[in-house]
């Protein structure tokens, strides 16, 4: 089968691979009819977080179950299924708990010796615990399977920022970062019920889908005017709710400044460069929490899955460009450039 391949910074290839077998019985072959690149793929691609030659890479799939294992109970070849960004085998502590990402046998799609998602087909480890069951019917429908595809990622992630934020009815929220998760976080402050939410974005094409999504107010600056033109919209004193959705020092500091006396920030921008932009003596002073990390997915596809399909919550503008397989080292230059806010990969 073809699937990407990551080979050096800047070096992407779609290559000649081993079609995947079912190795162990909790194991299920996946079909992938839609993926999409990350912006968090970009670190790799940069090389800015390491990848051995020819690694594979992807981490938000959709697709159809064309083998399963013996051990395999809720799925059956033909059903339709959405992969959150990392599988989790649904039975140990931390899955009970809802925190799917520390599952004690999960891992990453793309791992060293494991598929990615921006391939052909895919192994998937724990597929009852992993994979969740998608209507049949969707996968004639191009425009719903699009923001199905969300679901695997940066739909949950959004919601996970907006949640750990203090998102809630008549609250005040104020999102950081203009990329897909950040504009998801204003969709799930949108749908938690917030009154006011501000998108702080430099990018006009990407604050109208802020707009679109249910921001009142954009702030197109960063740092200290960033913070002074929230500050102006806020009666002086911030936001209830902050989202972090970039992860450098400057857009946590952003996002610590413009946070309101007793609020909190929820940051889910995967953390780079050596400083964190935090000062924990103001955040004392002031009583702001701090809550967020890697999103348990999986966990919050049950909730969100229906309100995508009747089409209250519609995340799929986030795509902006698609390619097929053969195309995704063009979407990778694409998204580098930022002339693409995000890329779908289509598999027919």
């Amino acid at each position: 089968m073809r699937a990407t391949t990551i080979h050096a910074p800047f070096d992407m290839r779609v290559s000649d691979v081993p079609e995947p077998i079912v190795q162990l019985p909790t194991d299920a072959v996946v079909r992938v009819l839609r993926a999409c690149i990350c912006g968090s793929d970009l670190w790799a691609y940069r090389g800015e977080a390491a990848r051995q030659p020819g690694q594979r890479i992807g981490h938000e799939f959709l697709g159809v179950v064309e083998e399963t294992g013996s051990d395999v109970g809720t799925l059956r070849r033909g059903d339709l299924v959405v992969a959150p960004f990392m599988w989790s085998d649904g039975t140990c502590e931390y899955c009970a708990e809802g925190l799917t990402t520390s599952c004690v046998h999960g891992g990453f799609w793309g791992s060293v010796g494991y598929d990615g998602g921006q391939g052909e087909a895919v192994r998937v480890p724990f597929a009852d615990g992993t994979l969740v069951k998608l209507p049949k019917d969707a996968a004639s429908d191009d425009h719903l399977l699009t923001g199905l595809l969300t679901l695997s990622d940066v739909l949950g992630t959004g919601h996970h920022a907006a949640l750990g934020a203090g998102a809630r009815p008549g609250a005040t929220v104020a999102v950081v970062g203009d990329g897909a998760v950040g504009l998801c976080a204003v969709l799930a402050a949108k749908r938690l019920g917030a009154e006011r939410i501000i998108a702080l974005g430099r990018h006009e094409a990407r604050t109208d889908i802020a707009r679109r999504f249910g921001a009142t107010d954009v702030v197109a600056a960063r740092g200290e005017e960033a913070v002074a033109a929230v500050r102006e919209l806020t009666g002086g004193q911030g936001a209830h709710a902050v989202v972090e959705a970039v992860g450098t020092e400057q857009s946590m500091s952003t996002a610590v400044n413009i946070t309101r006396d007793g609020g909190a920030i929820g940051f889910v921008g995967v953390p780079h460069g050596s400083g964190t932009g935090l000062d924990l003596s103001v955040m004392f002073d002031r009583n702001i929490a701090l809550r967020g990390g890697v999103a348990p997915v999986r966990t919050y596809i049950p909730e969100l899955l229906p309100d995508v399909l009747n089409g209250t919550v519609d995340p799929s503008p986030v795509f902006d460009m698609t390619v097929d397989i053969e195309g995704v080292p063009d979407g990778y230059r694409a998204m580098d450039e930022r002339t693409a806010l995000k890329v779908l990969v289509t598999n027919g």
